[in-house]
């Protein structure tokens, strides 16, 4: 857009908007040649490949080379001196928009539509990037607008929301739950004590990103639990809320401290934790079955 811009601007404040004939060409016009056709073929190779970011790379490229070729040439400069080398150096520089026109159509095609009404180009080929001579002398070039409508932060954020929106949709409906693990018997089932207890302390351990130490009411006495659920909680909003756990398992060393116990979760279909709690107010230690 800003080499666009520049070229535009510069060809209107010196020819009033008319394309001016190209002169002779000077080494640094040769160069810029070649470097679009050697940029031509890159991303042409890039697309033939279905490699689109590496072609749009190269699409930007030739705005690059633009930009470069101005500040090399300095046409504001020259203007004082030798209005027929910004003649050349204009012509070369609106035609080198006109490749962007080209260039750009894959990736951003109402930019390219805008810039060729800019141009005063119709029906162009993928074959004439690279060309020189693609728009000619004495086209009336229209007036420099922005290429790109601002995008305002609230709309950027409601197109992610939507985005975000659309992936968890399309992550629940391809969601399977995991198969039911083999039967156990009515005993074995029995001998899991599960309680529901409060929280009364909560804090994350140190050096461990998944982990939060609970210390937990469980009607009797009070214990020290350690729950993976780290990346789902904030410390701060659990203290005071009631959690289901199990109440009889061996303690256990996690990170150094002992966890006499396990709090009860379920694992929803993006992978994100869900502590499970009694529906009502539960008197700390009463059993759950």
């Amino acid at each position: 857009g800003n080499f666009v811009n520049r070229a535009v601007v510069l060809t209107h404040k010196y020819f009033g908007g008319t394309l001016p004939a190209a002169g002779s060409l000077q080494p640094v016009d040769e160069q810029l040649v070649a470097d679009v056709a050697a940029t031509r073929d890159a991303l042409t190779a890039a697309l033939d490949t279905f490699h689109f970011r590496e072609a749009l790379k190269q699409a930007m490229e030739i705005a690059r080379l633009g930009n470069r070729y101005l500040q090399e040439t300095e046409p504001w400069k020259l203007a004082k001196t030798d209005m027929e080398r910004v003649k050349t150096i204009l012509n070369t520089a609106i035609q080198l928009c006109g490749n962007l026109a080209v260039a750009f159509e894959p990736f951003l095609p109402f930019m390219s539509g805008k810039l060729c009404r800019m141009l005063g180009l119709e029906n162009l080929s993928w074959n004439e990037i690279g060309r020189m001579d693609i728009i000619p002398a004495g086209t009336q070039i229209g007036q420099a607008e922005l290429l790109f409508d601002k995008i305002e932060d609230d709309a950027i954020a409601a197109q992610l929301r939507r985005l975000q929106d659309t992936k968890k949709a399309n992550e629940l409906a391809a969601w399977r739950p995991e198969p039911q693990a083999p039967e156990v018997d009515f005993e074995t089932f029995e001998k899991c004590d599960m309680r529901v207890g409060t929280i009364i302390e909560c804090e994350k351990v140190p050096k461990a990103d998944k982990l939060l130490r609970f210390l937990i009411d469980d009607g009797m006495e009070k214990r020290t639990i350690v729950s993976g659920i780290a990346k789902f909680y904030r410390p701060e909003d659990l203290v005071g809320r009631q959690v289901c756990f199990i109440a009889n398992l061996a303690p256990r060393k996690i990170k150094g401290i002992v966890s006499q116990g396990m709090l009860l979760s379920a694992v929803n279909s993006d992978g994100s934790l869900v502590l499970l709690a009694p529906s009502a107010p539960a008197t700390p230690g009463a059993k759950i079955g």
